[in-house]
């Protein structure tokens, strides 16, 4: 079942009115649909991958993803860099570096100018882990993206900008 063409989702034509479309214009539009479909499978299936790997959740990945940004940019990273970061409490952010650090992932260090502060680190087992997953993949990613000329990648910038976009203000809000 083609699950993103309008003649099967909307077959009474509620959302969208495609009458203006030719035969190719819809095909083809469809087949972007279904490849933004396989393209967020394959991207779901890499991060679940990666945390089954690593043993983290999705917000543990984006922590240690964080700090080792931060950290290769010269930066010492705090507990609060991390929960202003992730957008979580001080005491959310406290359980979830006790739990990378119990499980081998961060660790904590005196903070080189404020005594009341620590500074977090990645342990040298978890970047390799994530160099190997999800460093792998992003590289592979930048080269695909890096192959299409300037005029593409502009095209798939509108495109995917416009995408995002879409997610904006888009469902009723609750009472």
């Amino acid at each position: 079942m083609r699950m993103h063409d309008p003649r099967v989702i909307d077959a009474r034509g509620k959302l969208l009115a495609i009458d203006a479309l030719g035969e190719a214009q819809l095909e083809s539009t469809v087949e972007v649909m279904n490849a933004i479909f396989r393209w967020r499978q394959a991207e779901q299936r890499v991060s679940e991958a990666s945390q089954e790997y690593m043993q983290l959740s999705s917000t543990d990945m984006k922590a240690v993803r964080y700090v080792i940004v931060r950290s290769d940019q010269g930066e010492v990273v705090t507990a609060r860099d991390v929960a202003e970061h992730l957008g979580i409490s001080s005491a959310s952010t406290t359980k979830l570096l006790d739990r990378l650090e119990r499980g081998g992932h961060i660790e904590r260090r005196p903070h080189p100018h404020d005594r009341r502060a620590l500074a977090l680190s990645v342990t040298e087992r978890t970047r390799e882990a994530a160099e190997a997953t999800i460093g792998h993949e992003h590289a592979r990613r930048f080269r695909i993206a890096a192959s299409l000329d300037e005029a593409e990648r502009g095209i798939v910038v509108r495109f995917l900008n416009a995408l995002a976009d879409t997610g904006e203000d888009t469902w009723p809000k609750s009472s």
